[in-house]
């Protein structure tokens, strides 16, 4: 339940942006776990520090004109939403999918700003895309919209303003065509400016592996703090996207062992363990169904619209979208047996899901603190562009994983001087929080 003293400014959030179901789910989900931190820090309600950081600072919706192969003119709506930039530039992904709106992106943009801040590393919070849909497109339609797209959003780009990165739809493909455009426009090789990038000309490594990669390094951090590790376990990963499947790859080099994994067709399950190359040809070469792979492999069965959580698991990693995982899947999961879920999804579990799993004590990390590897990743990905500089792959996971095992120590450290020992959420929200209200403070009122 939200704080009274937070109450008002929870009904100004639902009267101001009418509509917009799952930005109120996370304004909701974060507020839930301030009220301690306001009777702490009574300046940040003074400041009205939260409200602040509920309303974005910039909001820019646009039209996106492009010709499909047969000369049809189509047209959609783009969207970036620039949230708070009290610790650096603004920094989130660009998501092109048909269920894209604004309440979506702003749902988006909030959370980025507590999981930026997270990182410890100086990027402010965004999200933007559009309802564009890719798939089914070929290469040279895609690559259209992209450019129609960068041709608007351009002029709020830049390395000290707004650096965005890829989401759902936008993969290295998408940014490089895209960051084609801005060149184009600008006249100037800005590196900088988009995250994402392919490594021939100015990406990181390990950039594509590190949300799901992250994601595994934080569920280890949970599984230490518990006394167990994550060897022997038997997982589940929804979704066979880049989360999902760099997920998986990192859950196999670790010990674990993979069951199941899923699409918006429906659920594969393979007792013997998911056969990882296979995988990756299937979705990242033919980007076929995920039926496919049954087609395949004679040791596993593919349930059209099927549910991923009635497996038995040790272990759930929701690496789809939001809100997939409901408290009826939640109550499966704790009866099979499952220890442990880390969010690599944003927002994927409902709030019903989550009082579940607190109740029954399985450690849960909310995915603004276990899908933060991607965009700490991302920021990597910016030092090295204005240093001038290449990392190693090794150096760059490595990197990557001490700022995992950081936001874990964030968030539990939190979590205990609050008195909530073992709850990350109220540690992620809270850590997050104070951490933006601190220099929004000292910057003044802006």
């Amino acid at each position: 339940m939200i704080d009274e003293k937070l109450d008002d400014v929870y009904a100004e959030v639902l009267r101001r942006n009418p509509g917009e179901s799952e930005f109120h789910q996370a304004v909701n989900e974060v507020l839930d776990s301030l009220g301690p931190s306001i009777a702490k820090h009574p300046q940040f309600a003074r400041r009205k520090i939260i409200q602040r950081i509920c309303e974005p600072e910039r909001q820019i919706i646009f039209r996106v004109p492009w010709e499909d192969d047969a000369g049809e003119v189509h047209i959609n709506r783009g969207f970036r939403v620039e949230f708070n930039s009290a610790l650096g530039p603004y920094k989130g992904g660009l998501r092109f999918h048909p269920s894209v709106n604004l309440g979506i992106v702003k749902f988006l943009g909030f959370e980025q700003i507590f999981k930026n801040a997270l990182t410890g590393l100086p990027i402010g919070g965004a999200k933007g895309g559009s309802d564009f849909d890719p798939k089914g497109r070929s290469n040279r339609e895609i690559m259209r919209f992209c450019q129609s797209f960068m041709t608007e959003l351009y002029r709020h780009l830049g390395e000290y303003t707004d650096v965005p990165a890829g989401d759902i739809g936008v993969g290295g493909r998408e940014i490089g065509w895209m960051f084609g455009q801005y060149k184009r426009i600008t006249n100037r090789w800005e590196s900088g400016v988009l995250t994402g990038k392919g490594t021939e000309w100015g990406g990181s490594l390990v950039r594509t592996e590190a949300t799901g990669y992250g994601t595994v390094f934080f569920l280890q951090e949970m599984l230490a703090a518990r006394g167990t590790e994550l060897a022997g376990r038997t997982c589940l990963v929804s979704g066979s996207g880049n989360v999902a499947i760099y997920a998986i790859e990192k859950l196999v080099e670790e010990g674990a062992r993979v069951v199941a994994c899923s699409d918006s067709g429906g659920v594969i399950h393979d007792p013997d363990g998911i056969d990882l190359d296979l995988l990756k040809q299937i979705k990242e070469v033919e980007r076929a169904r995920i039926s496919v792979y049954a087609d395949r492999r004679p040791s596993a069965t593919f349930t059209e619209a099927g549910n991923i959580w009635e497996i038995p698991c040790d272990v759930a990693l929701p690496c789809a979208t939001q809100n997939e995982l409901t408290g009826r899947d939640a109550e499966k999961l704790i009866a099979n047996g499952c220890i442990a879920v880390a969010e690599g999804a944003n927002m994927p579990t409902m709030p019903e899901g989550v009082r579940a799993f607190q109740d029954a004590g399985v450690s849960f990390g909310p995915g603004k603190a276990a899908n933060a590897g991607g965009v700490a990743t991302s920021a990597l990905e910016m030092q090295q562009n204005a240093s001038r500089d290449s990392w190693t792959f090794e150096y760059t996971e490595d990197r990557l994983r001490m700022i995992m095992k950081g936001i874990h120590t964030s968030c539990y450290e939190t979590a205990k001087e609050y008195g909530q020992p073992g709850n990350y959420v109220i540690g992620a929200n809270i850590a997050g929080f104070e951490r933006v209200a601190r220099a929004m403070v000292a910057l003044g009122l802006i």
